[in-house]
């Protein structure tokens, strides 16, 4: 997979791009990702990008043309990519929509900033808005990060064993299971009996049977679309019957 983000501060993701996990797959080729910065596509003396919006509302916004040269630019000769503006009004990002994302050969992420950016530009090259949720942020690359970690840790070779994902919090429609280390006993607080049997067939039945817990006492609306076994609503309803003797 290749990745570009346009910005006005590449330092910024560089950084984070380069370490953990992120870092080590971008080393291994699993992924390629390239931050461009936009103020080296204006064409104004003062490397300029933004100007006031045509409203009553203070603030800056984002021009159309330093952003769509640079769009132009980085996709000119290959196949278009898949363009995601990084926005409060898009859809909010989750493990679904970033393991479809990390199945796309190329994607342009275009962060805004100040007050945003011109509308046109979106209309002209973005395909799709993505939040990270119900708040806003100063700029896009939080949130862009945020989405690269999501996609990249999904691509193969990322983490040593796809499990390391799959049984995480939201890729089943679940919360993840609790997990424990050692020491066994930590202020008389002991670990599960069950984890240490090495009956893996029992921890397999523990792990779901917490997982659906979690999320009945945490997230209860997920359980609205998560696929639902018998037996996980039988423990669902154990649970509520425990609730109403409350």
């Amino acid at each position: 997979m290749n990745i570009d983000i346009a910005t006005l501060f590449p330092e910024m993701l560089e950084n984070y791009l380069s370490e953990s996990v992120v870092g080590r797959a971008r080393a291994k080729n699993i992924f390629t990702v390239t931050c461009h910065n936009i103020r080296d596509y204006t064409q104004d003396k003062h490397r300029r990008v933004d100007d006031t919006p045509y409203s009553e509302r203070q603030g800056m916004l984002m021009q159309c043309e330093p952003i769509y040269n640079c769009y132009k630019s980085v996709t000119a000769g290959k196949a278009k990519p898949h363009v995601i503006y990084m926005s409060p009004q898009g859809k909010t990002l989750t493990q679904k929509r970033a393991k479809e994302l990390s199945r796309l050969d190329s994607i342009f992420i275009l962060c805004g900033h100040y007050e945003g950016v011109d509308s046109r530009v979106i209309d002209e090259i973005v395909d799709e808005e993505i939040s990270v949720g119900d708040y806003v942020l100063t700029g896009g690359e939080l949130p862009a990060l945020v989405l690269v970690d999501c996609v990249v840790r999904m691509l193969e070779g990322t983490l040593s064993q796809a499990d390391c994902y799959e049984d995480e919090s939201h890729y089943n429609g679940l919360l993840e299971y609790p997990q424990y280390t050692r020491p066994e006993v930590w202020h008389d607080r002991e670990v599960p009996k069950v984890l240490l049997s090495g009956n893996h067939a029992e921890i397999a039945k523990w792990r779901r049977e917490e997982a659906v817990k979690a999320t009945y006492l945490k997230r209860p609306e997920l359980l609205e679309r998560s696929p639902l076994t018998e037996k996980d609503l039988a423990i669902i309803h154990k649970l509520e019957e425990k609730e109403n003797k409350k």
